[in-house]
């Protein structure tokens, strides 16, 4: 992960709460609790990153894989 991520994850865990908006959607997904697909400027999807990560049309979509 790069510095950015890191820092992101040091500061989850000493308790801040961060609002990310990140176009690498995997790498968000993975230090993050939550998450919010938007389309168009709409939510359209929205659950835990474990779910969102697992999540076929996320992972097709927005992951690549």
């Amino acid at each position: 992960m790069n510095t950015i991520f890191e820092i992101i994850i040091k500061l989850h865990r000493e308790g801040y709460t961060i609002l990310l908006s990140e176009q690498n959607a995997y790498k968000a997904l993975k230090c993050a609790d939550r998450g919010y697909v938007l389309e168009t400027g709409n939510i359209v999807l929205g659950g835990s990153a474990e779910k969102l990560l697992n999540d076929p049309g996320v992972r097709s979509a927005y992951i690549g894989a």
